[in-house]
């Protein structure tokens, strides 16, 4: 299949010019912001270590390992000693040459004015081009997540690391940093050293430096608790776009938002800054006949208690956990010894059962495909270690989500004849159903879209993606109201700090709005593994 060609576009976020510039190599851009540099090399010191243990974190036999020193990333780290750089100093050549490590630091105060402009509730951007890698603490701190790029990491060869400081300054906002620098490319041992191209405060304007754009939310209400849910003031925005098709998001606390791309086999992130980078390259097949596959990446992601992230992938057929060191346990590829068909969405409840919904969507063929082992699609239980059917009566179960107090699983069918919101009461073991309702038929609806994604909030209320936009409804199955995006809607997450905003995968983008209700999410802890 021939798929549309795309043109690059900026890989970093705030591409654009910025309102004010400090130039940190600068006599007048240090007085400023009241900042000094300081400098010392950097060494690599041999020391005891252990070889990898049997869960592939450190052992207990014993080895000789490297380290580099001094440590000089906490920002109480005692620097008085160093060498004080006038600016122009920071542009000399320094190190030993050869493979070869150093550290700049560096308080900066945010002014009250920068010529003519205001800094007040501007967005700020340290920007610092290492010749030839560098890596970039703030205040003592230095996130990791998988996927980065540039940012506080290593970027690229002579690239900018633009990190961003605050998304609402305020003078006297002080930040200390602290500037890794690496002679690089290593493995060529290169006769050359470090030193700093360029190193900058960016100040953008809120309006130039939003990470997001406005889109048009249109609004059906049914019922006045329609109200409580979304406020007269919602704003929908589109925070990436330009995607083939987005599914299964979810929000990890340490990542931001990751979402499936099913189509190219990815998994994505988008960070609050405003970036989005690739999480996990083929996220959900590596077999030779790829080209035969519609969707073979992953669709739904969940996170269990301890963090860990959990996915539905369609090419391979399988629900996988990804383990802290990198390595991946399978938790349900067959079931009475025939294959899944193509997972598509999960829930875990807070015993650590995890459940699942099985069409065959993923497959090349889906229902008529020559490998399908399944005689149905089904609604499945993995509860230490056994897999139970919970339903097999749905042609396509999709989107599932518990309410509140987990008394019932509902379930959407992606069925054009047959569009029902589905809900469950589980037995006291949660493998299996003791009751079975339609809490709302769909079916008459306009729209080719059945149902896809689903998720509750802490009230009860279902938010599900339906034809037309995401249909809200009451915990007792009433119709309150329907919100209309630009795209169609497939799949959903709640996240930011409070649980409030509701991040959407619709087609070529994802959108967020910020809605009344806290939703319910996965989060650490919450569950037991």
């Amino acid at each position: 299949m021939l798929r549309a060609a795309r043109l690059p576009g900026p890989p970093e976020f705030l591409p654009g010019p910025a309102a004010a510039i400090v130039d940190l190599q600068t006599e007048q851009g240090l007085r400023l912001v009241k900042g000094q540099w300081r400098y010392s090399d950097a060494r690599v010191q041999e020391m005891d270590f252990v070889h990898v243990g049997p869960d592939l974190g450190p052992g207990t036999v014993p080895n000789r390992a490297y380290d580099v020193v001094p440590h000089a990333e906490p920002s109480a780290f005692d620097d008085a000693v160093w060498e004080v750089l006038a600016p122009a100093d920071t542009m000399r050549r320094r190190g030993s040459g050869r493979v070869c490590f150093n550290w700049y630091r560096l308080d900066v105060t945010i002014p009250d004015r920068i010529g003519y402009f205001d800094p007040r509730g501007s967005t700020l951007v340290f920007e610092v081009v290492v010749d030839d890698y560098a890596e970039v603490w703030v205040n003592g701190k230095m996130p990791l997540a998988i996927g980065q790029t540039g940012g506080q990491v290593v970027g690229g060869f002579n690239t900018p690391n633009r990190v961003l400081l605050s998304r609402d300054a305020a003078p006297g906002q002080r930040f200390q940093l602290a500037v890794f620098g690496i002679n690089g490319p290593i493995s060529t041992s290169p006769a050359n050293y470090i030193w700093m191209r360029s190193a900058t405060l960016d100040f953008y304007s809120a309006a130039a430096a939003s990470p997001a754009w406005e889109a048009e939310l249109g609004q059906e209400r049914h019922d006045a608790r329609f109200d409580e849910i979304v406020p007269a003031d919602v704003r929908l925005e589109r925070i990436a776009g330009g995607f083939e098709f987005t599914e299964g998001p979810v929000w990890a606390a340490d990542a931001g938002l990751l979402f499936s791309a099913p189509n190219t086999n990815v998994i994505y992130r988008w960070d609050p800054a405003g970036t989005v980078t690739v999480y996990r390259p083929k996220s959900g097949y590596t077999g030779f006949d790829i080209g035969r596959f519609q969707q073979p990446g992953s669709n739904g992601l969940t996170i269990d208690s301890a963090g860990r992230l959990t996915m539905c992938q369609h090419g391979n057929r399988r629900v996988v956990r990804v383990e802290p060191h990198g390595n991946i346990t399978v938790l349900a590829d067959r079931y009475q010894g025939q294959r899944l068909n193509s997972p598509n969405d999960l829930v875990y409840r807070s015993d650590g059962a995890l459940y699942f919904t099985d069409p065959p969507f993923g497959l090349p063929e889906m229902f008529d495909d020559p490998d399908k082992d399944l005689s149905f699609s089904g609604v499945f239980c993995v509860k230490q270690g056994a897999i139970t059917v919970i339903d097999d009566s749905m042609a396509g179960p999709n989107g599932l989500a518990f309410s509140p107090d987990e008394r019932f699983l509902y379930v959407g069918n992606w069925d054009i004849n047959d569009k029902v919101v589905m809900r469950y009461r589980l037995d006291s073991a949660g493998t299996a159903a003791t009751e079975r309702q339609l809490l709302f038929d769909m079916t008459s609806a306009e729209g080719e879209d059945a149902i896809d994604g689903l998720k509750v909030d802490r009230a009860g209320n279902l938010y599900v993606c339906g034809p037309g936009g995401i249909w809200l409804l009451s915990p007792d199955g009433h119709h309150l109201g329907t919100l209309h995006l630009p795209e169609s809607p497939h799949n959903l997450a709640w996240g930011d700090d409070d649980g409030r905003g509701l991040y959407v995968t619709a087609i070529s983008s994802v959108y967020r709005m910020r809605l009344g209700i806290p939703g319910i999410r996965p989060e650490p802890g919450s569950h037991a593994p």
